[in-house]
């Protein structure tokens, strides 16, 4: 992996008139060497053990299906398989919305109906169960940061709740201060110019402002690319706003970009959304400002907008710096990019995302945001006012603790044996299975390694099939417990082997 994402400038371009068979999804390096059915079917397998019904495994099973599908010239229709979810009508006789008086609640609702199970919550309730029978469970699972709010933000916040005029309803798009206060720092890092007024606009978290805006901007039939593995509510959201969620597999920023390029030259439904997010959750992969050029360049010339989750902006290591989107020229013609405070100033259940850039897409996301709330507590706005304003060197050295806790989880696992790559940004380790263990797939994994060793990871398959193969740890121990967790794990390493099939 190359976290600095350079690679792309070199990507071999796939010229005119070439009429080869060509992997437009890159399927081989997503997944773990060995036969591809076999991953399938292990993935699948996982996915049903967290869903009586099969739905997860159906739906994996359709996606790897697409995923390993070729592509020449005569067949330009078969990228429209890669849309994982087609919306469902409303009079399908399947569906608990069918137009009928319904006099109880039905079995079914019709959005619930898109969602699958959650897979985490199967190794989250093994914790809640080794935790109520007095087990130290190290939990690397969720990516919530543990350390404490900087005092000045704290001590705001207990001011301005004192008021209580901040106690009445504030404002869905954000009180002005707080707009002026995200644009100004815009410009002193990226030297990007805002309009505090037009192309900028508070949500509640990033969760919050993503899921909104696509029900803002994506209607039924409407294409959302995004990269798998990915965060669960970049293809949820889309699924839920009734759109068709397209997953290319990313095992490189490089490939992506070859991957999109395929799809707008031989599919029929151009995509209307490019959602991408970097630095990565899970794989943690990094970019430079030209993979942004790219991105911009085709979407500029398809007629497609483009969505950039920067919810890791700060978190970057080894003097590497993330780009904004909006650094592009022309990128506010198309693009807006999703700001947090939830991991820059460890801010996480504070709830203060910003939505910036393109005006148009700001204006549907605060036409929606008047219908549904009216913004997030006043104090906590006034606070984040002086997070933004005087925490500059707070964030620099809360990266600074997850750069070392870094440190220390990649050279323990490498001397474990469990050898994984350090990645230049987010708060995140995407490591590999050990090759034992790795026909077990990631959920079956990752519970016995709970189980034996009291360690908890997220599986890979938890964030789209590509994720198979892998876990996900969030650097959210201190050093002394993932010291603790790392001699676990070399134990577990030593001793433990996979069940028999």
């Amino acid at each position: 992996m190359d976290g600095g994402g350079d690679n792309h400038c070199n990507r071999k371009r796939n010229e005119p008139g070439d009429n080869s068979e060509r992997h437009v999804l890159f399927l081989d390096n997503c997944l773990p060497e060995g036969n591809r059915d076999r991953a399938r079917q292990q993935s699948q397998r996982a996915c049903k053990q967290s869903d009586s019904t099969g739905c997860i495994g159906e739906r994996v099973e359709q996606v790897y299906e697409v995923q390993s599908f070729h592509i020449n010239q005569q067949n330009t229709h078969a990228l429209d398989r890669l849309f994982l979810t087609e919306p469902r009508s409303p009079r399908d006789p399947d569906s608990s919305y069918n137009g009928r008086m319904m006099s109880s609640v039905p079995d079914e609702f019709y959005r619930i109906q898109k969602l699958p199970p959650y897979v985490f919550a199967v190794v989250n309730e093994m914790k809640a169960r080794l935790r109520a029978d007095q087990k130290d469970v190290v939990d690397f699972g969720m990516g919530n940061p543990d350390g404490p709010t900087p005092r000045p933000i704290v001590n705001k916040l207990i001011e301005a709740a004192r008021n209580p005029r901040n106690h009445r309803y504030s404002v869905s798009r954000g009180i002005p201060n707080l707009r002026q206060e995200i644009v100004k720092r815009y410009k002193t890092k990226y030297n990007v110019d805002l309009d505090p007024d037009t192309e900028a606009i508070t949500s509640i978290g990033a969760k919050d402002a993503l899921a909104h805006l696509l029900f803002a901007i994506v209607g039924p039939g409407d294409a959302v690319v995004s990269p798998n593995p990915a965060y669960p509510i970049h293809q949820y959201g889309v699924i839920m706003a009734e759109g068709h969620a397209c997953m290319l597999p990313m095992p490189n920023p490089a490939e992506f970009l070859n991957g999109l390029e395929h799809l707008y030259k031989t599919s029929t439904r151009k995509p209307k959304v490019i959602l991408i997010s970097f630095p990565h959750n899970p794989t943690t992969q990094c970019v430079d400002l030209d993979f942004f050029k790219e991105v911009v360049q085709m979407a500029a010339h398809h007629g497609s907008m483009i969505v950039h989750d920067f919810a890791y902006a700060d978190i970057c290591f080894d003097g590497y710096r993330a780009p904004s989107i909006l650094q592009v020229e022309g990128a506010k013609e198309l693009a807006v990019e999703i700001y947090s405070m939830s991991k820059s100033y460890n801010m996480a259940g504070w709830r203060v995302g910003f939505c910036l850039g393109n005006r148009k897409m700001i204006s549907a996301l605060a036409r929606i945001k008047s219908y549904l709330d009216y913004g997030i507590f006043q104090p906590i706005q006034i606070a984040s006012i002086i997070a933004l304003r005087e925490c500059e060197e707070d964030t620099q050295k809360i990266c600074s603790t997850y750069e070392k806790r870094r440190d220390v989880l990649v050279q323990g696992l490498t001397a474990a044996g469990w050898e994984v790559q350090p990645p230049k940004g987010s708060m995140f380790v995407w490591a590999p299975i050990p090759e034992p263990f790795r026909k077990m797939g990631s959920l079956e994994f990752s519970k016995l390694l709970l189980e034996k060793s009291l360690v908890a990871v997220s599986p890979g398959i938890g964030f789209g099939p590509l994720g198979e193969g892998y876990v996900r740890f969030a650097l959210i121990e201190n050093n002394h417990r993932t010291r603790q967790a790392i001699r676990s794990i070399k134990h577990f390493l030593k001793n433990e082997r996979p069940p028999a099939d």
